[in-house]
């Protein structure tokens, strides 16, 4: 037993040794992160993830949040008083001579439901806001041009101030805008 113990562990530890190896980018291959890399911002060493996007800065556009009144039913609660028959057991005695009573009581209780009464007004959102960044040469490719990613409001400021066709990096939070 002590043995399997020994040699996971030392699998363990080759492991790790292995990971962490990998991960510790002494190569060439690092890559700056931020954004407006040929400005004079500082960049920032990290590697990229696979959920980023790289490219030169085309356009960004705001779009607000849209909103209209409509209407749906309006519901209120309403309750009656009610009664139900509760019954009642006790018993004594063992054996042979036990006995048990029965006996019924009627409880008076709150009977509540929802009933429709009416229309309200409300404001119904018909477009969510979204903040929208696009790039020219994404990822390298320059055929890849005017690619539009809908982002964060934070990375959208930070894109925003950015010089145009500056090489930018972020993470988008979807496709298409």
């Amino acid at each position: 037993m002590f043995t399997k113990r020994l040699i996971a562990g030392g699998l363990t530890a080759l492991l790790v040794g292995a990971l962490s190896a990998c991960g510790s980018g002494s190569g060439s291959s690092d890559s700056t992160s931020g954004v407006g890399q040929g400005s004079s911002s500082t960049p920032q060493k990290a590697r990229p993830t696979p959920d980023t996007v790289t490219g030169l800065r085309d356009s960004v556009r705001h779009l607000a949040k849209q909103t209209t009144k409509a209407t749906r039913p309006h519901t209120v609660t309403k309750c009656t008083p009610a009664t139900k028959r509760v019954q009642h057991k006790s018993s004594s005695g063992s054996g042979s001579k036990k006995k048990t009573r029965t006996w019924y009581t009627t409880e008076q209780y709150r009977k509540c439901s929802k009933v429709r009464s009416g229309t309200e007004t409300y404001t119904r959102t018909v477009r969510a806001e979204r903040w929208c960044v696009s790039l020219d040469d994404v990822g390298g490719n320059t055929a890849k041009d005017d690619v539009w990613y809908q982002v964060t409001r934070a990375v959208y400021d930070t894109v925003r101030t950015a010089d145009d066709h500056a090489r930018v990096e972020f993470a988008p939070a979807g496709t298409g805008c």
